[in-house]
């Protein structure tokens, strides 16, 4: 992407720019932030972009270095993207990113949110400050989506795709428009768990906690 154009201009962010500024670049650098993707879960959580530009922008993001190709070990040996780890010092320009956006006055509402999003948004929306400090682990199943989270004295910590190594202190089970509809305060957790949307096991106020700390 560097090599194909330029603005010409010495300064940090028209660098930055020529490097994760074409469409879908940061797209793809934000469903990476939270642990490898296969060509084809890229595709699934990017939709509206083909699959040549999505060749394209992996294969210029590649020559960035901002991200790259590897193998997962077996038994599952499948091909993958992930970000290098100059590639994740993004994760706060994207998170901040995504907080100045959710503040648009006319940010749309129509637009589907999927699982990768729903996931850095709780983490860009999550306040410390919101709930006395706790400590817990959850599992967070979004079919056929699973991530991991950690809080610790207040503070998220880890929140990552897959399944934890152990046991979690909460299962938090719902769909993608559910638990959108939770962090935006467009339901609340009664009212899911009411009508069975959200399915909780396990330490139920830590999950609560949870949720209102990570409401937008």
């Amino acid at each position: 992407m560097a090599g194909k154009r330029s603005y010409d201009d010495g300064c940090g962010v028209a660098h930055a720019l020529e490097m994760v500024g074409e469409r879908w670049a940061l797209l793809i650098v934000r469903d990476l932030l939270l642990g490898p993707k296969r060509f084809t879960d890229l595709q699934a959580g990017l939709p509206g972009a083909g699959p040549n530009v999505l060749t394209q922008r992996l294969r210029d993001l590649e020559q960035a270095g901002v991200v790259r190709r590897r193998t997962l070990p077996p038994p599952a040996g499948s091909r993958v993207y992930e970000l290098t780890e100059w590639g994740a010092q993004l994760e706060p320009v994207v998170v901040a990113l995504g907080l100045w956006g959710s503040r648009s006055p006319v940010l749309p509402r129509e637009g589907e949110m999927r699982a990768d999003s729903l996931m850095i948004s709780m983490r860009c929306a999550f306040d410390p400050a919101a709930e006395p400090a706790w400590s817990a682990s959850y599992e967070i199943r979004l079919d056929p989506d699973r991530f991991t989270a950690r809080v610790v004295d207040g503070r998220l910590v880890t929140l990552t795709r897959g399944q934890p190594a152990e046991p979690a202190d909460v299962v938090l089970e719902t769909a993608p428009a559910t638990l959108d509809a939770l962090l935006s305060g467009r339901t609340s957790a009664d009212t899911a768990l009411a009508e069975g949307s959200l399915r909780l096991t396990g330490d139920t106020e830590a999950a609560r906690r949870l949720l209102r700390a990570a409401r937008s």
